[in-house]
């Protein structure tokens, strides 16, 4: 089941890897799609309003710690591309331990800060209260979440791409059978769809862990090892702390937009979430750009073939932006068929169909982001990336809605150029970061300095 990427062609190694992770982020998006859908149609835009609003908030915490786990797979995949095996396991055991700790963690934090966060957001009063109970139903499924994210990390991280695609096929297709009965036959309006959602959780994560516990790999989860082991803790943190607070600034700056989104009432309000699932599918192309460059990047480094990790960049670089130019074609022809999937509100399709022709053009500016992030990370530089984006993409969309929307710009086109040029100036901040090469000069070195200090 494993991809062992630091041989063969790069860019057939490299979509091997990436159309796995599509189909099961995909998947993924289809279940939370699933949820707007039925809900929009089978109880009204308010209450597709309502769970639009609360994800932000769940990012903020759930994209934390998803951050800090990045550094897992990046120090497994290091790991297992230098074939050390004991090390690995190591890793893995910290890492499911880790996850079980905050998946605790982020759901009660979650639950006793629901209301506080959504009343900070200006959620309008009409759609608070199913707003407040889905998301307090969602954070009591943290624990899966956490643990299949983790699990599928590990998986990733050594090559195997597969199965966490059969995994989200099997939650997608529980959450959608789950959706159609507790909300369209049972009536049960927004609490149904995130049972639904923790539900299908729950069946992800059950089989990640069935198979890290069945394998023979060295990457074979056994339950009475979990531990926190120092060092791995240490070294995950530090590539991974990185992404988690990068993750942190982005959900803040997005709470910030959804903020100014939210002022504009619950049409508005709707509209935008009905275009994030569309757009959806942008973001997910260019995520699992980013995963396969990570660990492409993450295994040729650790084996010590550093020009091919310079080719296999370029090579992801190609195929996303090619990616991207034939979603925006297909995005910008069907827009208005899509959003007529989620809503039959005139109003709401009208906002959303201007939401869409102003923001898709500006996608090309996002793709070297992910690319580039995604590389470096993978060679284990991930502190100056954070500050990177978090001035670039985070500072700069805070700065703009509390200046320029807040005082001379207030109308919806207003808020969403944020994106545009947050998007541009973070895409020429990597782009000069990557080719001056200094990252990777300095993580040769420092990858040569700790293999000197091993024992012979």
């Amino acid at each position: 089941m494993n991809n062992n990427i630091t041989g063969g062609v790069i860019w057939k190694q490299l979509l091997l890897f990436f159309f796995p992770i599509w189909f099961g982020t995909f998947f993924q998006q289809l279940y939370n799609t699933a949820d707007a859908v039925i809900v929009g149609n089978f109880v009204g835009k308010g209450a597709l309003a309502a769970v639009g609003t609360t994800a932000v908030v769940q990012n903020l915490l759930v994209g934390f710690f998803v951050g800090v786990a990045s550094g897992a797979s990046v120090v497994i995949s290091q790991y297992y591309g230098a074939r050390k095996g004991v090390e690995v396991q190591r890793a893995v055991h910290t890492a499911m331990a880790m996850a079980l700790l905050g998946g605790v963690g982020i759901m009660l934090i979650g639950f006793a800060a629901s209301r506080w966060a959504l009343s900070i957001m200006n959620t309008p009063a009409d759609v608070m209260e199913d707003a407040v109970l889905y998301l307090r139903i969602c954070f009591l499924g943290m624990v899966p979440s956490l643990i299949y994210n983790m699990g599928t990390g590990i998986l990733r991280a050594v090559g195997d791409s597969k199965r966490p695609l059969y995994f989200l096929i099997c939650a997608s297709l529980t959450n959608i059978v789950l959706d159609v009965v507790l909300v369209a036959i049972l009536g049960m309006g927004v609490a149904g769809a995130a049972l639904a959602t923790v539900a299908s959780q729950c069946v992800a994560a059950g089989m990640t862990v069935m198979s890290l516990t069945h394998t023979t790999a060295c990457y074979r989860f056994v339950p009475s090892y979990l531990q926190l082991d120092k060092e791995m803790v240490e070294k995950i943190v530090r590539i991974g702390l990185p992404a988690g607070l990068q993750s942190v600034m982005y959900s803040l700056s997005n709470s910030v937009v959804q903020a100014s989104i939210n002022s504009f009432g619950t049409d508005v309000v709707a509209a935008y979430t009905a275009y994030g699932k569309i757009d959806s599918i942008f973001w997910m192309t260019m995520n699992s750009f980013g995963l396969s460059i990570t660990t492409f990047v993450g295994q040729n480094f650790g084996a010590g073939q550093y020009d091919r990790v310079k080719k296999g960049v370029r090579q992801c670089a190609l195929m996303a932006f090619v990616a991207t130019g034939m979603l925006m074609a297909v995005t910008l022809l069907f827009g208005s068929v899509l959003f007529r999937l989620f809503v039959q509100d005139a109003p709401v399709i009208e906002q959303g169909v201007e939401i869409l022709h102003y923001v898709v053009p500006f996608w090309p500016t996002y793709v070297l982001i992910e690319i580039l992030s995604g590389s470096v990370r993978g060679a284990g530089d991930s502190l100056i990336p954070m500050i990177m984006t978090s001035i670039g993409v985070c500072v700069t969309r805070i700065l703009w809605v509390l200046t320029v929307v807040a005082t001379v710009w207030h109308t919806l086109i207003g808020a969403l150029a944020c994106y545009p040029i947050s998007w541009s100036l973070t895409s020429l901040f990597f782009l000069v970061y990557y080719l001056q090469g200094g990252w990777l000069r300095r993580r040769i070195r420092i990858r040569e300095a700790g293999e000197e200090r091993q024992p012979a």
